[in-house]
């Protein structure tokens, strides 16, 4: 959900800075005031290009900051925290578009790709109207729409999961067959590969363990002459440690009926000497198994550098050259008996082709029956919108092989006027009957593409009367469990308003700028009035004004 805008040199807009709230948000305003500009800074914040002209004049750079909501979008969530962008439940964008053209994206204070700037914001916000964020121009969105309306997700599922079957056998077919061309030779380096593995015969673990072998053979003297040293010191020697340790201690215990401090002092003098003792007996074991043996040690730098070889070319580690191994001796068998492996292969193939038609041809019933569904509710909501008279049809295309999301395309028709020829949607209609074309949709599937944000812009363009009534009601419907942004100059599409924005144009020093205001509910009839009777405001204009909003209550 947008929670808050920033705008800052753009157009005519000096600063401009709005917060919006959940529900039905509407902005309204003389022509000319800058609403337009507020879409353009928000197709910003989705990727639109960045144009120079676009700077407010005397401005070397303008951007555009947004705060999103991320609540209930967990997936979005762990997209941008994978990313880098965690934001703790919040996004924050940032555009800046200079005249230099080093134009930058920030996403959660860090730099970011347009691209990912894309991916990720256009999950939340989507502009209906004549904008390049057009969904229902865009024909690959279309089947989504039919899926999203008729709950296909189980069988979308089924079909994923046996296209990615087939898929994957087709690929090792197609591998196979690739071996095959080169198989003669495939095996040659297969054998080899095998012959010289097998002839070093590595055991997992074993190079960690001579390696560790070599540096003791590499320091045996230094370790036997410390061993030994320690030893004869601590306990050995004449002056060892050890037995001055015994003979201060038994002269404190020699003590302890005098002063009985002297006598703790001596038990603990004699239980380091028994510590000291305990390790000059295991320094005395240690250096007995230190042994000279310049064979041992050739014999392990000759393993080592036997198997150094096979993990340069097979793998780091032991344990990789042994999987290469394994894999080596599986495609031998596989290469071994080609024509076995590949009648198994098809088979396999022809079953699960099999299974993918039957599963696609559910899918495909399924939608046929949406199909019909679709058209009637969006025709019926259309009937309001002031395109009562207009056929929607949807048609599905059958493609030429399975594809990932079916067997079959889907692209909405439109016949505008009675008599016409439905044809393709995003040729034909204009800004506006897009709008309401996408809110008659929005009503028929509320949550078809999964955003929290829809901007409507010209949705009441060529509406009037009760079309336009029917207009505002339908977006505050939408509005329930959405958020939805609507600029509109109709009075009856902002009476069911749920948070009304003036957007004004005035005249500072010399320069112009726009400004946006909430409105309370006075300044709200008082906007409501001027929508209603031009420049002029009347006590009748006023209360037609109240009139309109207690009916959108009631509604």
């Amino acid at each position: 959900m947008l929670v808050e805008l920033q705008i800052r040199n753009l157009a005519i807009i000096d600063q401009l800075q709005v917060q919006f709230a959940a529900g039905f948000n509407v902005l309204t305003g003389e022509t000319g005031a800058g609403k337009s500009i507020i879409i353009d800074a928000v197709g910003l914040l989705l990727g639109d290009r960045a144009r120079p002209e676009l700077i407010r004049n005397g401005a070397d750079e303008a951007s555009v900051e947004a705060l999103l909501d991320l609540s209930g979008q967990a997936g979005l969530q762990q997209e941008l925290q994978q990313a880098g962008f965690d934001g703790e439940g919040e996004l924050l964008v940032r555009r800046v578009v200079s005249r230099a053209g080093k134009n930058r994206v920030y996403v959660n204070g860090s730099l970011a790709t347009l691209a990912q700037l894309q991916a990720f914001s256009g999950q939340l916000v989507t502009i209906y109207g004549q904008h390049e964020h057009q969904t229902l121009q865009r024909g690959e969105t279309h089947l989504a729409l039919l899926d999203s309306f008729a709950g296909h997700g189980p069988l979308l599922l089924d079909y994923a999961t046996h296209y990615a079957a087939h898929r994957q056998l087709q690929q090792r077919l197609d591998g196979l067959e690739a071996a095959e061309r080169d198989r003669q030779q495939r095996l040659e380096v297969l054998a080899f590969q095998q012959r010289e593995i097998a002839a070093v015969a590595p055991v997992p673990g074993e190079d960690e363990e001579l390696a560790a072998e070599r540096l003791l053979l590499q320091h045996a003297e230094r370790l036997a002459t410390t061993a030994s040293g320690g030893f004869e010191t601590l306990y050995g020697g004449e002056a060892a440690v050890c037995g001055e340790l015994a003979r201060v201690a038994a002269d404190l215990e020699g003590l302890a009926a005098i002063d009985p401090l002297l006598g703790s002092l001596g038990e603990s003098l004699r239980s380091a000497q028994y510590s000291v003792e305990d390790c000059a007996a295991q320094l005395r074991d240690y250096r007995r198994r230190i042994e000279f043996e310049p064979q041992r040690q050739e014999e392990v730098e000759s393993r080592l550098a036997q198997l150094s070889p096979l993990k340069r070319k097979y793998g780091p580690t032991i344990a990789a050259v042994l999987e290469h191994r394994d894999q080596v001796e599986r495609e031998l068998a596989e290469l071994g008996d080609l024509a076995a492996t590949r009648e198994e292969l098809m088979r396999q193939l022809d079953a699960a082709a099999a299974a993918l038609r039957q599963s696609g041809k559910q899918l495909s019933c399924a939608r046929s029956a949406a199909a019909a569904r679709l058209s009637q509710a969006v025709e019926a909501e259309l009937a309001d919108l002031a395109l009562a008279k207009a056929r929607f049809v949807v048609q599905l295309f059958p493609l030429a092989a399975p594809g990932s999301q079916g067997l079959e395309r889907v692209e909405f028709y439109l016949a505008p006027n009675p008599g016409e020829e439905p044809k393709p949607l995003a040729r034909i209609a204009s800004g506006g009957e897009l709008s309401r074309i996408m809110l008659a949709l929005r009503r028929a599937a509320p949550m078809a593409e999964g955003v929290q944000t829809l901007i409507f812009d010209e949705v009441d363009a060529g509406v009037g009367g009760a079309a336009a009534t029917a207009v505002g009601e339908k977006l505050r419907k939408v509005a329930r469990g959405l958020q939805v942004l609507c600029i509109t100059h109709l009075p009856q599409v902002a009476a069911f308003a749920d948070h009304h924005f003036r957007v004004e144009k005035s005249e500072v020093e010399g320069r112009t700028v726009t400004t946006i205001l909430p409105l309370d509910d006075t300044a709200r009839v008082g906007e409501m009035a001027r929508m209603l009777g031009g420049a002029r405001v009347t006590e009748r204009t006023l209360e037609h004004a109240r009139e309109l909003i207690g009916q959108s209550c009631r509604a």
